[in-house]
């Protein structure tokens, strides 16, 4: 079945309550006459409340309305947070450097708001040697206390250990400050391209201007030039005269 309202044509009773444009009450009126105010007002006559008796009906602009809802819905999901347990997997006698980075990795799920269940893998005779991994789990939980707590106590499950860290930063608080970072750095990056883009008029400036006061130099050292050659010019036509 369609989920949406009936409009216009498709509503089928003798009369309905209806709402205006502004959420004014009209009353109960004939279906002929609220088509005909829907007409007059050019707007569609939406049947908001089909359960109701008579339906109530509203005068609006459907396609607006439905690209409103459209533009709430996406906003809605993507301000949505989702609970997401990330794992992470260590071997009771982990190298310093394969511990931090790990570690790392546990910083960055617990920035993004997300849960993280740490797994300890005992192999052979590591089996007898569970304060091993009990250990390095204490220690990554003090490691990353900043950042996230111990919402699941380290215990023994077959031949592993497992504890679950919490973040403190919830989900949604995560992803708005990720998205102002993000936001920062796109400003930031077309703030240096202005920056760039400026200091290169600048430059062109500086250059048009070096260059016209060269050709306004020439056009100087030419007029006098041509002075010049007139002064010789007119003692030779004096003496010619003489």
């Amino acid at each position: 079945m369609s989920t949406e309202p009936r409009i216009n044509d498709r509503i089928r009773v003798p009369e309905v309550r209806l709402v205006g444009p502004s959420g004014e009450q009209v009353g109960i009126v004939p279906l002929a006459k609220a088509l005909e105010l829907a007409q007059e007002y050019d707007l569609d006559l939406v049947e908001v409340a089909a359960t109701a008796r008579p339906p109530v009906c509203k005068l609006m602009d459907y396609g607006k309305f439905k690209y409103e809802s459209a533009m709430k819905a996406r906003e809605a999901r993507k301000n949505q947070a989702h609970t997401v347990i990330k794992e992470m997997k260590l071997r009771p006698k982990i190298d310093p450097h394969d511990y931090d980075t790990k570690k790392g990795h546990v910083v960055r799920f617990l920035k993004q708001g997300d849960k993280v269940k740490i797994t300890i893998m005992f192999r052979g005779r590591e089996q007898s040697r569970p304060e091993l991994g009990f250990r390095l789990l204490q220690r990554l939980a003090d490691d990353v206390q900043d950042l996230g707590f111990v919402e699941s106590s380290p215990k023994q499950d077959g031949r592993n250990m497992i504890m679950v860290l919490g973040p403190h930063k919830k989900k949604t608080e995560a992803m708005a400050e990720a998205r102002a970072l993000a936001d920062a750095r796109k400003a930031e990056r077309l703030g240096r391209t202005t920056g760039s883009d400026a200091a290169a008029a600048d430059e062109d400036a500086a250059l048009e201007a070096e260059n016209a006061a060269a050709e306004a130099e020439a056009d100087e050292v030419d007029e006098v030039d041509v002075e010049a050659a007139a002064e010789v010019e007119q003692p030779a036509e004096a003496s010619q005269d003489a």
